[in-house]
């Protein structure tokens, strides 16, 4: 029998190439195990069929999850057109089938174009979206009847990559709350045959643009390869989620007025969080600062707090 794991104290972002078939929350399970972290959290869900970027947080870090799950996105993704399913996705069941028309670039551009920008969107009855505290999917496994909530997002922009018989190859940029699903599912209603989505990759997340992302089965590979060492060293620091976020400088002595919960004068003002940085360059956590210039601390790190300074992938 194998031995209880014993978890550890860790920090820091584990850009996840997320498999197919898997939840969000499988996947999480399986790198915090493999990591020994002690906390995890990841910065919302990827549906089981889709793979990519899934950014998770240990630590310190589950407290920017939240930033990130609000970031802008994007996806790869496969619309099979004749067909529309219950889930809006290859994994659910079939509900109707259509005769699929002969389509050209501006036929599907013409049907793209009331689906950019700020939209009117319907979630999936298939979602982790939640009524009276529940998720509709549990409701929808149940049989209840469900009428699917419609909220306002943002797309950013459609992009045709490829067009052939029954299938439509497309990359969706698009805000925090969009559904790919459901892009899909109107786009083959305009289309006049029903559509739903084949196939689905997150491609990037903001900040990580550029994700250096790493699949279990790797992950798996290095940790045997090269220890616990090497396996750390595949995580960003905090500081990589907070990239996109203004920055102010504080000393010592400031680091630590604001961990008493005290206010810092003479700072530029900001509409939004700022990310508060303490010598070395270590970040301390998130504030605002309000339009007389004072800082006051929102969020900070257990190491501002403690006056201590570690590094993802260390043990405080």
């Amino acid at each position: 029998m194998a031995g209880r794991i014993q978890f550890r104290p860790l920090h820091g972002l584990l850009l996840l190439d997320k498999p197919q078939g898997m939840s969000s929350n499988g996947a999480l399970q399986v790198a915090r195990r493999l990591f020994r972290a002690e906390k995890g959290g990841h910065t919302g869900s990827l549906d089981p069929l889709a793979t990519g970027l899934l950014p998770l947080c240990f630590g310190e870090a589950t407290k920017i999850a939240g930033l990130l799950l609000g970031s802008r996105k994007a996806y790869d993704t496969v619309a099979v057109l004749g067909t529309t399913t219950d889930t809006d996705d290859a994994d659910g069941a079939p509900l109707r089938e259509r005769p699929v028309p002969s389509l050209d670039v501006a036929t599907v551009e013409a049907a793209l174009a009331p689906l950019t920008g700020r939209i009117r969107q319907r979630a999936p009855i298939y979602s982790a979206l939640k009524q009276g505290g529940e998720p509709l999917y549990t409701k929808a496994r149940r049989g209840d009847v469900i009428e699917a909530p419609e909220r306002e997002v943002e797309v950013h922009g459609i992009e045709i990559l490829e067009i052939a018989s029954d299938r439509l190859s497309l990359r969706v940029e698009c805000g925090s709350g969009t559904y790919v699903r459901s892009l899909v599912r109107d786009l083959g209603e305009a289309l006049g045959c029903g559509a739903h989505v084949g196939a689905l990759r997150r491609l990037w997340v903001d900040p990580f643009r550029q994700p250096r992302m790493y699949t279990l089965e790797a992950l798996q590979a290095i940790a045997e390869q090269g220890g616990e060492a090497a396996l750390d060293a595949c995580l960003l620091p905090v500081e990589a989620g907070l990239m996109g976020f203004p920055r102010v400088d504080v000393d010592a002595a400031g680091g630590r007025r604001l961990a008493q919960g005290q206010r810092l004068r003479g700072y530029p003002p900001s509409d939004g969080p700022v990310a508060i940085h303490g010598p070395e360059d270590r970040v301390l956590g998130l504030g605002t600062v309000d339009a007389d210039g004072t800082l006051s601390p929102q969020r900070l790190f257990a190491w501002a707090v403690a006056g201590t300074a570690t590094r993802a992938g260390q043990d405080q």
